[in-house]
């Protein structure tokens, strides 16, 4: 299950209040200021953990406060740190701040770390006031107060390849064709409510991560469907891998089809309608060997790509080998140090 949105509440601790005190012993008159310094309160901090694939362990839990510093003591014995509180999340999460909106972080690297909210310092001692003018203080401060937000979070999935189409174009069962996610497949509409998560393993220990994007309709833009609820997980992909069902089972167009989509990825976002596409002409198995020709001849004709689309069956595996090598190439091609340095 894929929980893509989470509000919680985070409160850092309070700064331990400083001590005013004076040295009592016997025999020992006039001992002078020993009041030590409060503790530093704990910060709430955001840690990203590339084990995480949702927000779901956030749900059961909104509320993260961190501890309260220890006060001063006489002596001059310094009161204890308040702990941190760690909160980890998935990689590809955006924190914005509820009430202002603010973007406060985009969580993108393992272990890297974003203090949400910062502990109360440490109220001052009475010793730390004694100077040779005022050698008996009896000023002190009280510890800082705690920080108190509301958080949004947001995850949007980073994966190389973002598969978007029509629902029943296949897109699901071609994630499952080339990795071992299992994504619900049927023969009906929608059968994909959420975004999924794939890995295709290629020769030479080099992988792809494919997201499955639940299917869009024409309309989506004013809420047909799913709506454009899921497109921002494909903001981040390296590319998006357009797939077209060849044989739809309603007999639309699949140009027609093709062009819908392309029209509802420009009315979400431009950085999302300008981000390299491949075409995938699915379900090839669907149509008898003595047709295949022509039909596809009409098909590159309605479409007018600058380059041609590939060719291939989900179910029965033909042609997506050629594909995710060509996928490979083109999500590769760019990164310093070619495929070894990726795979590493």
């Amino acid at each position: 299950m894929l929980i893509d949105r989470a509000t919680i509440f985070v409160r850092s601790g309070k700064g331990g209040h400083g001590c005013m005190s004076f040295r009592r012993e016997k025999y020992i008159p006039k001992g002078g200021p020993d009041g030590g310094d409060g503790g530093r309160g704990g910060d709430v901090i955001l840690v990203g953990d590339e084990s995480l694939g949702t927000l779901l362990s956030l749900t059961p839990r909104p509320h993260y406060r961190a501890e309260s510093g220890q006060g001063g003591m006489g002596k001059s014995r310094i009161g204890r740190n308040g702990e941190h509180c760690i909160v980890k999340i998935p990689l590809g999460t955006l924190v914005h701040d509820r009430d202002t909106g603010e973007l406060i972080a985009d969580i993108c690297e393992d272990g890297q770390e974003i203090i949400v909210a910062r502990g109360g310092e440490g109220g001052r001692g009475n010793e730390s006031f004694k100077s040779s003018t005022n050698q008996t203080p009896r000023e002190w401060t009280p510890g800082g107060e705690w920080i108190e937000r509301t958080l949004s979070l947001e995850l949007k999935l980073i994966a190389d390849i973002g598969l978007v189409g029509l629902p029943n174009a296949g897109k699901s069962t071609m994630l499952r064709s080339v990795s071992r996610a299992r994504p619900k497949v049927a023969d009906y509409p929608f059968t994909t409510l959420s975004p999924h998560l794939g890995i295709a393993e290629l020769p030479r220990h080099r992988r792809l991560l494919v997201a499955d994007i639940p299917g869009l309709i024409e309309g989506a833009a004013e809420g047909a469907g799913l709506g454009h609820d899921f497109l921002r997980h494909i903001e981040r992909t390296n590319r998006i891998v357009h797939v077209i069902d060849v044989m739809p089972f309603d007999g639309s167009d699949p140009v027609e089809n093709y062009r819908a989509i392309r029209r509802e990825l420009g009315e979400y976002s431009e950085t999302l309608a300008g981000k390299p596409e491949t075409l995938v002409l699915n379900k090839i198995d669907l149509v008898p060997e003595a047709e295949r020709a022509s039909h596809l001849e009409a098909l590159l004709e309605g479409l007018a790509c600058p380059t041609a689309p590939l060719v291939v069956s989900g179910l029965t595996g033909e042609g997506v080998d050629v594909l995710l090598e060509k996928l490979w190439k083109e999500v590769h091609e760019e990164k310093p140090g070619g495929w070894e340095t990726s795979a590493s």
